[in-house]
Order: C-alpha cells, then sequence, then structure tokens
C-alpha cells in the first residue's frame, strides 16, 4: 500500500497560516497580508540587464556547474562578502566560498562539525525565530537547542546561556523577527567565549545590508581579531537587490578550518549557484547602490508607518526594529472584549474580524511584515486595529 514514509505531525506554522488565510478569504473577508516575508516584484533593473546579457553569453564557464569555485564569476564569494560588510578584508586568515542561498545551507553546519559520525549539540536562535535551523537538526536527529531571546535581554542572548557541550551555535543577527541587531560588543564577547571553549560559530547574516541602526555590524568584522575562533558567516543576495527572493545567490566568510569543511561537504552534495544570476547580483552592487539603498530606505519608512499605527491603537513592541522588513510585538491580553489565550488566538481572531494577517510565535508575539505596501493599507490597518480594541493586563 501506497503511503507517507514521514511520522504524522501538526501542521507547521506557515502551513496552519496559510490555511486559516484560504479559510478566512473563502468567507469574503478582505486580506491584509503582512505576514508575508518575501519582498514582492522584479530584482533590480541593474541586475536583470546584467543577468540577461550572461545568459545570452557564449563562454563555457558562465553556463557550466560552479561548485566551489564559480568559474563563471571568478573572485564572486570575496567581492560579495566585501559588498555586505562595506569594505575590504586584508586579512589573509580569511577564506570565502560561494554558494547558492543560505537556507539550503543550514542542514550543512551541523554536518560540517562531523554530526554523521560523533554527538553534536548545536544552538539555534529559533524562540522566537525562523524554525529552519531546528527543523534540520530534527531531520539529521543532532542534538539542539533554542537559546533564550526576550525582551529582557534585548534578544540578545548571553554566554551563561549555552549549555555545556554545545559544539555549534547556529545565530542569526540582524534578527528575523525582530529585526533586533548585534553590535561589535555583543560580538566581541560571544568570539571570545566560543574561542575559549571551541564552540563552532556560524551566522546568518541574510539581512546586514537592510540594516538602519550604525550599531549593526557583521560577525565578520569582529571574528577576525580571534585568531583561534572557528567561524563562519553567509550573506545572500536576495534581499540585497530589491526584489529577487528567487535569486538564490550568496557567499561565506570565515575562518579557513571551517570554510574548508563546508566546502568539502558542499561539494558533494551541492553544485552551486546560476553563474547568470550572481553576475547579475555583482554587477547591483558595484554600479547601483543607489538603487539598493533606496529599497532599504522603503523598508524602514514603511516600518516606521506601521509602527506608528500599531503603536496609536494600543499594540506594544517587542523590540524596536534596526534591520530588514520585520516588526516584533507582544500580544495583547485582550482583543475585540474576548480574552486572548495565546498567540495563535489573537492571529487568527484578528484574521477573522478584519482581514489583517501575521505570523504568530507562541506564547507571546506577533510578527508583521512590510513587504506590502502600507502607506496604501494605512486606513485600513487602522480601522482593524480601532475595532480590535487591544489592552494588556
Amino acid at each position: 500500500m501506497r503511503k507517507s514514509w514521514l511520522p504524522a505531525e501538526k501542521p507547521n506554522l506557515f502551513q496552519a497560516i496559510r490555511a486559516k488565510r484560504a479559510e478566512v478569504q473563502e468567507r469574503g473577508v478582505k486580506l491584509i497580508d503582512l505576514s508575508i516575508g518575501e519582498p514582492r516584484g522584479p530584482a533590480l533593473l541593474s541586475a536583470r540587464n546584467a543577468a540577461a546579457a550572461a545568459i545570452m553569453s557564449e563562454k563555457e564557464e558562465i553556463h557550466r556547474y560552479q561548485y566551489n569555485a564559480s568559474p563563471g564569476v571568478p573572485g564572486f564569494a570575496r567581492d560579495f562578502v566585501e559588498f555586505n560588510v562595506r569594505h575590504k578584508i586584508e586579512n589573509k586568515d580569511v577564506s570565502f566560498l560561494p554558494i547558492a542561498g543560505i537556507k539550503r545551507m543550514l542542514g550543512l553546519f551541523p554536518v560540517t562539525c562531523g554530526s554523521w559520525h560523533r554527538p553534536v549539540t548545536v544552538a539555534t536562535m529559533t524562540d522566537p525565530g525562523y524554525p529552519f535551523p531546528a527543523d534540520w537538526c530534527k531531520y539529521l536527529r543532532v542534538e539542539h537547542y533554542p537559546l533564550p531571546l526576550n525582551p529582557q535581554n534585548s534578544f540578545l542572548f548571553g554566554a551563561a546561556d549555552i549549555r555545556a557541550g554545545t559544539s555549534l551555535i547556529m545565530t542569526n543577527y540582524p534578527h528575523n523577527p525582530t529585526g533586533c541587531v548585534a553590535d561589535r560588543a555583543f560580538w566581541r564577547g560571544l568570539c571570545r567565549y566560543c574561542s575559549d571553549k571551541n564552540i563552532r560559530l556560524v551566522n546568518d547574516a541574510a539581512y546586514i545590508v537592510l540594516s538602519h541602526s550604525p550599531r549593526s555590524i557583521a560577525l565578520t568584522d569582529v571574528a577576525m581579531e580571534f585568531p583561534d575562533l572557528s567561524w563562519a558567516e553567509a550573506f545572500s543576495a536576495s534581499k540585497v537587490i530589491g526584489n529577487g527572493t528567487g535569486w538564490q545567490v550568496g557567499a561565506m566568510a570565515g575562518s579557513p578550518d571551517f570554510i574548508d569543511d563546508i566546502a568539502n561537504v558542499k561539494g558533494n552534495t551541492d553544485e552551486g549557484f546560476v553563474a547568470a544570476m550572481a553576475i547579475g547580483v555583482k554587477a547591483s552592487c558595484e554600479g547601483d547602490w543607489d538603487g539598493i539603498d533606496r529599497c532599504r530606505q522603503l523598508y524602514r519608512d514603511r516600518l516606521e508607518l506601521l509602527i506608528k499605527l500599531l503603536t496609536g491603537r494600543g499594540m506594544r513592541l517587542a523590540a524596536q526594529p534596526e534591520a530588514g522588513f520585520f516588526s516584533l510585538w507582544l500580544v495583547p491580553d485582550h482583543a475585540f472584549g474576548e480574552k486572548i489565550t495565546s498567540a495563535e488566538h489573537f492571529n487568527f481572531l484578528v484574521m477573522e474580524r478584519t482581514g489583517v494577517i501575521g505570523v504568530h510565535f507562541e506564547p507571546s508575539y506577533m510578527r508583521y511584515a512590510v513587504c506590502e505596501d502600507i502607506a496604501s493599507k494605512a486606513k485600513e490597518l487602522d480601522d482593524a486595529f480601532a475595532r480590535a480594541a487591544v489592552s494588556y493586563a
């Protein structure tokens, strides 16, 4: 008999939200979808023009597998990392690796720490946060635990939160869903601890270019100060070139030992990115900073407007976003005259009554993204939260 070989599980967070969204839409409710964390529309024209020209090229190296060397775009990894950190990297103790996006790399990091032949324990930023690192650990049967992130510690964990026996820490700064950033002091403390304890450290820096705080700094800029630290940092083009989430192109920087291990496993499991898309990304990074900066400012403006609207109707921010296109909110105790029992209860109640959709993180948080045009929805959003009449005990 044919049937699924996967164990029965409840639908994941995003499947549950999509199902509820479809149900509400069928009832004729007009939706304002602030759950979608994907920029909409095409990539920057500068990227598309360069990619189109590359696709039409007869050069063999552009149309080959790229693996770990990217022959179609020589030097792309170093160039892209330097673009993200905004300066040249002269330190010879840093290696670079081109990647086809960050999400597919997340499962490789525990493997490159030897999880397939020895016990490995991984610390993740998944509560609240995107579940992918924890999901990968589950599929790989790797022991893992979430680091404590909350308003009290400004969503920046400390050394005391890292359990004994941890092999790998997977961080995500700037952080999705809060928009919180890591500063130099945070990275120095964490790098020193990981170096002393022989813990590998990897950061998902997909949103670093969308930082609008001078405090925000990449791990790369601090990790180079620690010659015994085993570290890596990943950067993504999909948040750089405007609305190009389908452009799965990126790069990593890190200590030679860790990057070599990642390249070893990646070379056995991945054929690399599409060179023509990387050429497009490179063109935007080299010649269209104005276009990239307009996108960053667009999200900042939208965040400011959303925060003004929701706080004006009684909602409370969990953290002030300093990067990206997300905002995280504390779930109120009451809405629409009802006692709120969970984050999901609040999200689905607001969705049913007003059409506004967010992402709930149990038990206490709601994420609202600004990939929608907030200005065009301002009156509807204000009316929605006026009707919700939220309150906190």
